[in-house]
């Protein structure tokens, strides 16, 4: 189970908070667990790992069975919440690297998460010769670049297999009733799964959202979702002996403390992509009201050579939570070199989890002399189950923070003002004055 390491933290806070702090957590846990407070009505994903829905649940595995036997790649169309999860778990448990190895699952390419048209256009290029499937992934089915892609990509179904052939080939992820992409999924006869009403994107990964995609990649859900359900118990505490109350408490106590920014660091390349997830989740929850923890990420060792200069030296304005995975699933020892031109011949025939463990020890003593705190997260976080427990962990944390910071943590109002002014720029209807004033201000 997740533990959340303080040890190189209470230097840095001179007062001890937890007593203090504890009413007001207890209160965001009533509102997490009871779903009354701000942005309640979102507040589903809470005990989703337990009250899914088998039935669809069900049709979520068939349908990747389904991928796996006829296609040879899967498409996935989605932007932040639709997309950042899967492709995070799918990196982490079966490697960056995935689309490249030999394997018998399909491969997963993810599109309509941008506006380049030199991505897209090689995304469906490495696809044209090969048997594909799509899973296009959107609440309303009108948020522009995963519909702009899915348009590109239904073309091109249709044109390989025909209108008909296409239909048993789109899988659409959307609203259980309503919105453009549900109308057109009903007309067509397209499998459709839900993205449930009461469930936000950025907490959407554990739903159908997340799930298909992670399914046809062959991850084992079963194990993912019982690790977030084991998670989903330990959180249901409402006490410091809960990692999570942990975790959100002292960032809290930071940030108050005048910490601005949290850095994730993992020392596993394979977790970008959690990491970026994880920066959409604090970012849209906690970032209004002109309040909340900057989030950014670093991967080490790798940008220990490019940010280590300003996390060690530059402006004290963050902290650390570092995400240590545990052992790698290879074994690999350092070989002998006969001449030792690097000099290195003193860690031949060790282990490079040993290295790794080193480099991770030198530099938490390293940043936490030079002022920087640092938050440890030890998870099993290469196995399904670790991981879901992880993805759980993170989430409620997130909850319980936005609630201590006064704030709704399940909205995102200022996500809407580039697409008002993207829209109007673009000449959508109903945009016209708008159009006028902003081309106007570009001019100067």
């Amino acid at each position: 189970m997740i533990k959340v390491d303080l040890t190189n933290i209470q230097s840095f806070l001179r007062l001890p908070y937890e007593a203090a702090l504890s009413p007001r957590l207890r209160i965001a846990h009533s509102h997490l667990q009871q779903g009354d407070g701000l942005g309640g009505e979102f507040t589903g994903w809470v005990h989703l790992p337990q009250d899914y829905d088998r039935q669809e649940y069900d049709r979520i595995k068939a349908a990747a069975r389904r991928i796996q036997s006829d296609s040879q790649a899967l498409v996935v169309i989605g932007i932040g919440g639709s997309y950042l999860g899967a492709r995070g778990v799918i990196d982490c448990l079966c490697s960056p690297n995935y689309n490249l190895k030999k394997k018998a699952t399909p491969n997963v390419y993810f599109a309509g998460n941008g506006l380049a048209a030199d991505a897209l256009q090689e995304i469906l290029e490495l696809v044209e010769d090969e048997d594909f499937s799509v899973n296009v992934i959107s609440k309303s089915g009108t948020t522009t670049e995963p519909a702009v892609a899915f348009r590109f990509f239904r073309a091109a179904l249709e044109k390989k297999y025909g209108k008909e052939g296409a239909r048993t080939r789109i899988y659409a992820t959307t609203d259980k009733h309503r919105g453009a992409l549900k109308s057109l999924a009903d007309a067509e006869g397209w499998e459709t799964f839900v993205v449930p009403d009461n469930v936000g994107g950025r907490y959407s990964v554990l739903t159908a959202v997340g799930l298909l995609p992670i399914a046809v990649a062959g991850v084992d859900v079963d194990a993912l979702l019982r690790g977030a359900a084991q998670m989903m118990d330990r959180c249901a505490e409402a006490s410091y002996d809960c990692p999570a109350w942990r975790y959100a408490a002292i960032r809290y106590e930071l940030y108050r403390s005048g910490r601005s920014v949290e850095l994730l660091a993992c020392y596993d390349p394979a977790f970008r992509f959690m990491l970026e997830w994880w920066k959409q989740l604090y970012g849209e929850s906690e970032g209004k009201d002109d309040k909340g923890l900057f989030p950014a990420s670093v991967e080490f060792t790798a940008d220990l050579h490019s940010m280590g200069q300003y996390i060690q030296e530059g402006k004290r304005l963050m902290f650390e939570t570092v995400v240590r995975l545990g052992a790698s699933q290879s074994r690999l020892a350092v070989p002998m070199d006969a001449g030792d031109g690097d000099g290195l011949n003193f860690l031949a025939g060790t282990d490079l989890d040993v290295i790794r463990e080193r480099a991770t020890e030198g530099t938490l003593l390293a940043h936490t002399e030079g002022g920087v705190p640092n938050i440890i997260v030890e998870a099993d976080g290469k196995t399904p189950e670790g991981l879901g427990q992880l993805i759980y962990f993170f989430e409620y944390a997130c909850g319980l923070s936005g609630y201590l910071l006064d704030v709704n943590p399940f909205d995102q109002p200022g996500v809407e003002a580039y697409k008002k002014n993207m829209f109007a720029l673009l000449g959508k209807p109903g945009y016209e004055e708008r159009k006028a004033e902003l081309e106007a201000r570009l001019k100067g």
